[in-house]
């Protein structure tokens, strides 16, 4: 008889072991996949206790390149609310503004950030029984090198003059135009369609054939964020803003008379004395656009290729018309006999005021007061100025329709 006790015990044996097999692969496979799981919360307590809340990061922990745009930067969270969410700038330790939702369970980052920036984004929530989870990611912002940022006017919900332009000024030069142009809309209601025109690779500006109706609302929408605008650039912004066109003022300048015209939908507001550039330095002829206003400004000669001819530290009521220097503004230093009379100017158009521009009764207030970013100045019978180039400025009325649509990319 051959025994089988030995044999019987070896085969429990290989048994068994290969049930502990089983289990240790079993638990090494229970968890494939998990890669796309739940890992970026960090729970308290032991894997019974863990909370049901999951945080998820836009961007995520180690991301690189990342864009700066408001929006871009942004927390959600399942199965619980948000107790606190932070945005620092490692560099600064400025935290950056952000918003939690009503319902606590999203958050987004309210200000744009910078370009080349170490940031870290905290977020902390609860679920219902209490239990609490943190999510934390760090990231790098896309480089100045490698992103385009554009700058543009006006400003979100304003309300302007019926000569303003959508104008964007980017901050390198871009290869593909027609890309650029086509992640940029401008939508303004009743049946104005404003066209784009490319000034050189880096300006591009809208306007309507004609100027825009009083009380026209204009919607503007730029996606340029992640878009190849030149081989390695890309956009980094998504934007969408609006503005309001007002009443339509026009002032024409006629400098053979020193005089303004001040006309407000069609009614004369009033006929104000100037006194414009000098034969020698002539304001420039053509349709200009009031740009920017400064209650006081400094105007120092040096600063236009003048020389030390004049270097005032408090100009009064200064409206900008040209990139190049030229301002409808008040003067308190010259006397008054001039104004209406005599061409003095280094260019600009100036009118009566008061230092420190506190009396409000004077011309040089009452033009400032009166008038928007968007109003018109025309200017008529200058010597010695030539005509406004259309892209000095918002200025762009000085061409003609057929060559401004002909500056478009698309």
């Amino acid at each position: 008889m051959i025994p089988t006790g030995r044999p019987r015990r070896h085969r429990v044996t290989l048994m068994a072991l290969l049930a502990v097999a089983a289990l240790v692969l079993a638990a090494c496979t229970a968890g494939s996949g998990g890669g796309s799981g739940p890992a970026d919360t960090t729970p308290s307590g032991t894997p019974s206790q863990a909370p049901r809340t999951r945080i998820t990061t836009t961007p995520n922990d180690g991301a690189a390149h990342v864009g700066i745009s408001v929006g871009d930067i942004r927390a959600t969270v399942r199965n619980g609310t948000f107790t606190s969410v932070t945005l620092t700038d490692e560099n600064t330790g400025k935290s950056i503004p952000g918003k939690i939702s009503a319902s606590r369970t999203s958050w987004l980052a309210t200000e744009a950030l910078k370009r080349g920036a170490p940031y870290t984004l905290t977020a902390r929530a609860k679920d219902a029984d209490g239990k609490s989870a943190t999510k934390i990611a760090r990231f790098t912002t896309v480089s100045a090198s490698d992103s385009v940022i554009a700058f543009y006017t006006p400003e979100d919900r304003s309300t302007v003059g019926v000569g303003m332009e959508v104008s964007f000024k980017l901050d390198k030069p871009v290869r593909d135009r027609k890309a650029v142009q086509s992640a940029i809309t401008v939508q303004a209601s009743g049946d104005q369609q404003a066209v784009a025109h490319w000034f050189g690779d880096q300006r591009l500006d809208f306007r309507p054939e004609n100027f825009w109706q009083p009380g026209t609302t204009v919607r503007v929408t730029m996606r340029l964020a992640d878009l190849e605008v030149s081989p390695g650039v890309f956009g980094v912004q998504n934007k969408t803003f609006s503005f309001r066109v007002g009443r339509a003022q026009i002032s024409t300048v006629d400098a053979a008379r020193q005089s303004m015209t001040v006309v407000r939908d069609g009614s004369i507001l009033r006929t104000i004395p100037v006194s414009t550039g000098s034969p020698d330095h002539g304001t420039y002829n053509g349709i200009m656009v009031i740009s920017e206003k400064y209650p006081q400004t400094k105007m120092d000669s040096t600063t236009v290729g003048l020389g030390d001819e004049y270097n005032i530290p408090d100009v009064p009521h200064a409206q900008r018309l040209t990139a190049s220097g030229t301002f409808v503004h008040g003067n308190y230093w010259a006397s008054p006999g001039i104004f209406g009379s005599q061409a003095t100017s280094h260019g600009c158009i100036g009118m009566r005021d008061a230092q420190g521009g506190k009396d409000r009764s004077t011309p040089g207030a009452w033009f400032y007061d009166n008038s928007l970013i968007g109003d018109v100045v025309i200017v008529k019978n200058s010597e010695g100025g030539g005509t406004v180039s259309p892209d000095n400025g918002l200025n762009g009325w000085n061409m003609d329709w057929a060559a401004w649509t002909a500056g478009s990319a698309l």
